[in-house]
């Protein structure tokens, strides 16, 4: 891992870097906010190691910039400021984990290795959305059944979607008129059924499985199963 430490005590800084470096790490340090906020924007770190209490600018202020920035290189708060609002503080400003001074230096390790794993799983694409083998692109309005492309008008775009967000859930015809269409009343027609109609043509026809059921008495949903 690149690490960089921000931490202005020279004893603790001295003794983490030579932890660090003993277990492998290239470490970088600074002992201020405004040097910690240049470096942190500048070099290509996996992670941050930020005291909360900084010369210039202190920890969670420089943290609220890096975020402002979209930079969201994992952070560890070092803090001797324990409590649970302070915990939360430290959190809310954008730092991903927060730890107690005193602390011993394998659990760091441990809580440094393990934000580096989690960044570095396959992230899902949150404009994609699939079951089966629908998929849906919600950036280009594309839809896609296996290989063939889905037309939809935008109604019925935004009706599939809903029932994408939450696949298996039933929903009533008075829940949709709410959520897809935003009616808080029944306007008296059966558009639900005609747009569900429509909808199912579209996706399930030469589908050896139908996604788009009818739970009778109830309402629909969209599953692998009936």
């Amino acid at each position: 891992m690149n690490i960089l430490v921000i931490e202005d005590d020279a004893e603790a800084a001295a003794y983490l870097c030579k932890g660090l470096r003993e277990s492998g790490h290239t470490v970088e340090h600074t002992a201020d906010g405004n040097s910690g906020l240049h470096l942190a924007l500048s070099l290509n770190c996996d992670v941050l190691v930020v005291d909360r209490m900084l010369p210039g600018l202190d920890g969670l202020s420089l943290i609220g910039m890096l975020r402002a920035g979209r930079v969201l290189t994992p952070v560890v708060v070092l803090s001797a400021l324990g409590e649970v609002d302070d915990r939360v503080a430290g959190l809310k400003a954008g730092g991903d984990d927060y730890l107690v001074k005193p602390y011993a230096f394998s659990e760091l390790l441990a809580r440094l290795e393990a934000l580096t794993r989690r960044v570095a799983l396959p992230q899902p694409d949150p404009f994609r959305l699939s079951l089966a083998d629908l998929t849906m692109d919600t950036r280009t309005h594309e839809v896609r059944r296996r290989d063939r492309k889905v037309h939809l008008q935008p109604m019925e775009f935004r009706l599939l979607e809903f029932f994408l967000r939450k696949p298996n859930q039933v929903f009533t015809r008075t829940m949709l008129l709410e959520r897809v269409w935003g009616y808080h009343f029944n306007p008296q027609t059966n558009v639900i059924d005609v747009h569900i109609s429509r909808l199912r043509r579209k996706i399930d026809t030469d589908s050896a499985l139908p996604l788009l059921h009818t739970v009778r008495g109830t309402g629909y949903k969209l599953s692998e199963s009936p």
